[in-house]
C-alpha cells in the first residue's frame, strides 16, 4: 500500500510540475514587454514595402522571390494586406490577399484564387503569412507564458520569453522569444512542438529606425527539422502613404494581368 501511495504522490507531482505556469506577475511583465516590441512596429495605418526573399535548399539553386507588399493596420490588428509577386518574370502576378483574416492566394496562370490558412508557408519560402501580419492582441488571447528568464544574445543581454499556444492560431505549440532589453526588439524567434522540439528559428539581425518605429529590414528563416533549408528575407522601400481601397480586393489582383 505504501508503494502505490507513493507512486500516486509521484505522479500527482509531477502532474503538477508539468501544468504549472509563471506566476501572475511574470506573466503579465512579459505580456508588456511583448507588447512594447509592437508598440515599436511602423506598419500602423496604411503602408508598403518590398520583400526579396533567397530561399536556400540542399541540392537545388537558389531562388530569389520579390513581392510589392500593401498593408492597412486598424487598431493594431491588420484589417487588410495585398502581396504581389513581381519577380521572377514567369510568377510575376501571383498574389495574396488578406481581408478580415481571411486570405487567399491568386494563381495569375489560371487566374482562380484558392483560400490559405496563416500557417500556411508562401511559395517555396521559409516564411508563413501569419510572419507578413500585425496583431497587437495575440499575445494575451493565443498564448500563456510559459517561462521567462534573462539572457544574453552573443554580446545583447534579453529578456528570453517562453510562450505556449492556448487556440488553434499560433504556427507552434510553444514560441521563445528573444527580446532586448534597451530597446523592446525582437532579435530571434524559435518555435518548438510541445515537448520542446525545435522547428523553426528566425533571426532578425538588423533593424532601421523610421518616423513611425522600427522596421526589420533583414530576416533568415531557418527549418530546423530539414537542415540547409532557409530564407533570407530582405525589406526595402518602406512608405506609409495612403492606399486606394481597390488595392485590397480580387479584382485588382485580377486586373494586374
Amino acid at each position: 500500500m505504501k508503494k502505490i501511495l507513493t507512486f500516486f504522490a509521484a505522479a500527482a507531482m509531477l502532474t503538477a510540475a508539468a501544468t504549472a505556469q509563471v506566476s501572475a506577475d511574470v506573466a503579465e511583465k512579459c505580456y508588456k514587454i511583448l507588447e512594447a516590441a509592437d508598440e515599436l512596429s511602423p506598419k500602423k495605418g496604411d503602408y508598403s514595402f518590398t520583400q526579396t526573399e533567397i530561399i536556400e535548399k540542399p541540392g537545388k539553386p537558389k531562388e530569389n522571390v520579390q513581392y510589392k507588399v500593401f498593408g492597412r493596420v486598424v487598431k493594431g490588428k491588420a484589417s487588410m494586406g495585398t502581396a504581389v509577386q513581381i519577380f521572377p518574370e514567369a510568377d510575376k502576378g501571383h498574389g495574396l490577399l488578406l481581408v478580415d483574416d481571411h486570405v487567399w492566394e491568386y494563381d495569375s496562370v489560371s487566374r482562380k484564387f484558392t483560400h490559405k490558412t496563416l500557417k500556411e508557408k508562401i511559395g517555396n519560402s521559409n516564411t508563413s503569412i501569419g510572419d507578413m501580419l500585425e496583431d497587437d492582441d495575440k499575445w494575451r488571447v493565443n498564448y500563456d507564458v510559459d517561462a521567462y528568464e534573462d539572457g544574453m544574445l552573443g554580446k545583447i543581454p534579453v529578456d528570453i520569453i517562453t510562450l505556449k499556444a492556448k487556440t488553434s492560431e499560433p504556427e507552434f505549440s510553444k514560441e521563445r522569444y528573444y527580446i532586448r532589453k534597451d530597446i523592446p526588439l525582437c532579435l530571434k524567434k524559435e518555435g518548438l512542438t510541445s515537448s520542446g522540439r525545435l522547428m523553426q528559428t528566425i533571426l532578425l539581425p538588423k533593424y532601421t529606425k523610421v518616423p513611425n518605429g522600427y522596421l526589420a529590414v533583414q530576416g533568415l528563416y531557418r527549418d530546423e527539422l530539414n537542415k540547409g533549408e532557409q530564407t533570407q528575407v530582405v525589406v526595402s522601400d518602406l512608405t506609409f502613404d495612403t492606399i486606394p481601397d481597390k488595392v485590397f480586393t480580387k479584382a485588382y489582383l485580377e486586373g494586374l494581368n
